[in-house]
């Protein structure tokens, strides 16, 4: 027993009834979660015994005790409901109820869009893991790395209080997610699928790690941009038409909400696939050759993400049988993108917005200034 539950004993031994004793006794046990909240009742107490038997000479030793115990209630009440007040909350994409007190400080993300935006909130000293495929920014070099397919004792080892995933990782190994759980790690797990997600997902981030007002500055500074740009882009005549390639070897493209569709029409330009259905309920959709061919000759940019999701070059597509007669092959319209930069929920979007703004019209971008 501590110190100071030792002190608190010996008060009550020397102050109060003994009916009284038993009661405060079970109090001594909150002392770890209260801290010094015991202390406080004592002194209201003291109060109590001052005014009833010293100023008021009450003799009555039932209305005393009761008088007293109902203050104590009282007290812990009121501090049990300022720790509630207290008390931060999100739900994640496992629909995980994640409550706590104060922000998370030892952190590993397994996905490198957790990354990145950690990193943009100035969590460098905050992170101490990351996903072995991370890359970006290059001080993530320096970081130890992990994987989901390593065993709970690496994760233990390094005592994490909060491990950030992505649903994909949740459904794929649940049976770690559930022992590092067990272990007392805070796991959760966040990806969003649009735009709008993305702003509700940095906000979550800096609740998490105690950067409220940098998440929310992140969010105001990027809709800002966003708007700025579509200012411009809003009064381009005769937009361009193009196609934005997602996987070459499956022939699939966006979903009309998809991230990168944003970043498309945000920069000026139509998605001529708008018309493509979701492939699994993701933002990945099924687009096969003949739709692309049907609509060969309106395609007047053929833009391709290039990444892990999609190993593709130039050459490749120019040489897929049938797609010569688009007419953005015939006329060597044909682009890369880093698909970092367009599929991923960080503010890197920007710079893809601006990239592809560049590709469709580079007269107009190249006489804005634009914030990199």
């Amino acid at each position: 027993m501590c110190r100071q539950s030792r002190c608190i004993i010996q008060q009550i031994k020397k102050k109060y009834p003994q009916r009284l004793k038993q009661i405060i006794y079970l109090f001594t046990g909150l002392y770890a979660v209260c801290g010094q909240a015991l202390f406080r009742v004592l002194r209201v107490l003291d109060f109590i015994n001052l005014v009833l038997f010293e100023h008021l000479n009450c003799k009555n030793w039932w209305f005393v005790t009761v008088c007293q115990i109902n203050i104590i209630v009282l007290t812990v009440l009121i501090i049990s409901s300022q720790n509630c007040a207290s008390a931060l909350e999100i739900r994640d994409q496992k629909d995980r109820q994640i409550v706590f007190e104060k922000p998370f400080t030892r952190i590993i993300s397994l996905y490198g869009a957790h990354t990145e935006n950690l990193y943009y909130l100035g969590l460098e000293e905050n992170i101490i893991g990351v996903s072995i495929n991370d890359n970006f920014p290059e001080k993530v070099d320096k970081k130890p790395r992990f994987s989901y397919h390593d065993g709970p004792e690496k994760f233990l080892f390094f005592q994490p209080d909060l491990i950030l995933i992505r649903p994909m990782i949740d459904n794929g190994y649940p049976k770690l997610m559930e022992r590092l759980e067990k272990s007392g790690i805070t796991v959760v797990s966040l990806q969003p699928s649009g735009i709008k997600q993305m702003y509700d997902y940095w906000l979550k981030l800096g609740l998490l790690t105690g950067r409220e007002k940098q998440s929310q500055k992140m969010v105001h500074d990027f809709r800002q941009r966003v708007e700025n740009i579509k200012n411009i882009t809003s009064s381009i005549p005769n937009r361009k038409k193009v196609y934005f390639e997602a996987i070459h070897t499956r022939m699939k493209t966006f979903t009309q909400t998809a991230m990168p569709i944003f970043v498309l029409e945000t920069a000026g330009g139509i998605n001529i696939a708008e018309d493509a259905v979701s492939s699994r309920n993701t933002n990945i959709a099924n687009y096969g050759k003949e739709q692309i061919l049907a609509k060969a000759e309106h395609i007047e940019v053929f833009l391709a993400q290039q990444g892990v999701m999609n190993a593709v070059n130039i050459e490749i597509i120019k040489n897929e049988p049938g797609f010569n007669v688009i007419k953005a092959i015939k006329n060597n319209q044909v682009y890369l993108i880093d698909e970092s930069i367009v599929s991923r929920p960080v503010f890197r979007l920007y710079k893809g917005i601006v990239t592809i703004g560049t590709i469709l019209y580079p007269d107009i971008f190249t006489k804005q200034t634009f914030i990199q």
